[in-house]
């Protein structure tokens, strides 16, 4: 019996890994779900001598557990690791629905201060709402949990001072004001994420390239400790203008192809959603091992 629990508990040790630890390309791998399926037979195939050679109904029931936990943690473990789908990475505008295939639908708060406290929330077919953050939460065969990321609220206005509307044509909001920076950039040898958005009323195209803290102390923009944002204006055309490049440090307004540009950094969470064998199916499984090995080591009464 020794031999099939061993194999059983290891099953269920891969499995419980990961749950605990998810998100690693190790669980993906052929030859370790390979290995999780090859003790999980093992475990069963071992078991039959050992069934018919025990001499009570309690000492049968207690292999009998433990092979079935094996069996349905290794299933779990398995249909995970194969037939998941890859780690994604969701990220939305403010106030944005995102559907999820096969969980449901993460929507993104709006909140005018961008604050990293506002949480996102996940809506299933059945279930209540829950907020989503920093800690995983587990839904089915999947566990979610919020990031923060570098984003900019811009605000754009003419030569006299008065607001002008902002535009998105290719983002994920149209008429939203914050960038969320999905793009990535090389300039001055860093990789830098940038965005880009319209102001139709000037036509005026802007790219504005976002600067960390760190990033803009190395290239000494701003004052240390502050985020910058570099703006370049093109006409509708694309075509560059002259005296289009700006920079703007600290939340600074700064003037730029006949605009007035300024930029906020500020944190929005996004959501990281990763595959792991379904919590339930897995506790059955380990209760059934654990359920079973207990049997067999405690002294009969």
């Amino acid at each position: 019996m020794s031999g099939v629990l061993a194999a059983a508990l290891l099953v269920v040790a891969a499995v419980v890994a990961e749950i605990a630890v998810p998100g690693r390309d190790l669980y993906h791998a052929g030859w370790y779900n390979v290995a999780m399926g090859a003790l999980a037979i093992y475990a069963i195939v071992a078991s039959r001598s050992r069934f018919r050679a025990a001499r009570s109904t309690r000492a049968r029931l207690a292999i009998v557990a433990v092979v079935a936990g094996a069996a349905t943690s290794g299933i779990a473990g398995i249909a995970s690791g194969l037939l998941a789908p890859d780690n994604q990475t969701i990220v939305g505008a403010p106030g944005q629905r995102v559907r999820v295939e096969g969980l449901g639908v993460v929507s993104f708060p709006i909140v005018a201060d961008l604050s990293n406290d506002a949480s996102v929330a996940l809506e299933r077919p059945l279930h209540a709402p829950v907020a989503i953050g920093a800690r995983p939460h587990y839904a089915g065969n999947f566990i979610l949990h919020a990031s923060p990321r570098d984003v900019a609220y811009v605000e754009a206005r003419d030569s006299r001072g008065s607001h002008l509307t902002v535009t998105q044509p290719m983002g994920a909001a149209f008429l939203s004001p914050v960038l969320l920076m999905e793009h990535r950039q090389s300039i001055a040898g860093l990789n830098l994420p940038f965005d880009s958005f319209n102001v139709p009323a000037a036509r005026r195209v802007v790219k504005a390239v976002l600067f960390t803290p760190a990033k803009a102390a190395m290239l000494r923009m701003g004052r240390i400790g502050e985020a910058a944002v570099l703006f370049a204006v093109d006409d509708q055309n694309d075509r560059p203008l002259p005296h289009a490049i700006g920079l703007s440090a600290g939340g600074a307004t700064v003037s730029a192809g006949g605009l007035l540009l300024r930029a906020t950094v500020a944190t929005y969470p996004a959501v990281e959603i990763v595959s792991a064998p379904n919590i339930l199916v897995t506790a059955i499984g380990a209760l059934l091992v654990f359920t079973g090995a207990v049997s067999t080591i405690a002294p009969r009464r």
